[in-house]
């Protein structure tokens, strides 16, 4: 298990989230708390609105009625400019699909994320990639990279400008089970750190990672687990 939470300190809470896409309801009344330090796992088949969640909570997608309160800052009531900028200072985000880009280093794709930030520093950039056991290949090509690296190029992207959650969408979905199990153990490791981690996955297998995991069915808030023995 993690580091100790203070309940009273949420990172994310929603409260009567509702999103309507004309007239299908993919998310109804959900409210939920994730405290600061938690690795929570949101889990659902295809269809149970977790990807639409992960994208109203990371602001690239609005709601349409209710509240979704990140850092304590309700991201409802942000505009596009306000939850781009909320976006590149709160969040960091890694994808199923790697979204690097091809004809930058692994190096320059970790400093393109200080650029949408604030301030390029290449040695802090050395040192997300270093943590995340690349320091070998910060001026190879994502072709010359395998998919475990990619992958692990994208948390050094995800982590480099000190966000307080990150969220991780299938993370493992595009990689082999030797590099599968390398992801986790990071991400395992950024949680033992303190960092919140909340990640979106329909495999039981990667929710036994999480201290807590949300079960979402149609739209709807199902349940939730406590794990006791979440894996260490």
């Amino acid at each position: 298990m993690g580091v100790a939470h203070n309940p009273q300190e949420a990172v994310i809470e929603t409260r009567q989230l509702y999103k309507r896409f004309g007239q299908v309801t993919a998310l109804e009344n959900i409210n939920i708390r994730i405290q600061r330090g938690e690795f929570v796992a949101i889990m659902g088949a295809s269809g149970s609105g977790k990807t639409t969640l992960m994208n109203i909570l990371t602001c690239l997608d609005t709601v349409t009625e209710g509240q979704v309160l990140l850092d304590g800052v309700d991201a409802a009531a942000l505009d596009e400019e306000g939850r781009r900028r909320f976006r590149a200072d709160k969040i960091g985000l890694v994808f199923q699909q790697f979204h690097l880009i091809p004809f930058l280093t692994a190096l320059e794709n970790v400093m393109l994320a200080q650029h949408y930030h604030s301030v390029v520093d290449e040695t802090a950039a050395r040192q997300v990639l270093a943590q995340v056991g690349l320091e070998h290949r910060t001026d190879h090509l994502p072709s010359q990279l395998s998919g475990g690296e990619q992958q692990r190029v994208c948390i050094a992207r995800a982590l480099v400008n000190e966000p307080p959650v990150i969220f991780a969408d299938e993370p493992t979905g595009n990689l082999d089970e030797e590099n599968e199990q390398r992801v986790l153990a990071l991400l395992q490791d950024l949680h033992h750190q303190g960092r919140t981690i909340v990640m979106v996955t329909h495999n039981p297998e990667l929710g036994r990672f999480a201290d807590r995991i949300i079960r979402l069915q149609h739209g709807k808030y199902l349940s939730e687990e406590v794990q006791q023995h979440a894996v260490a």
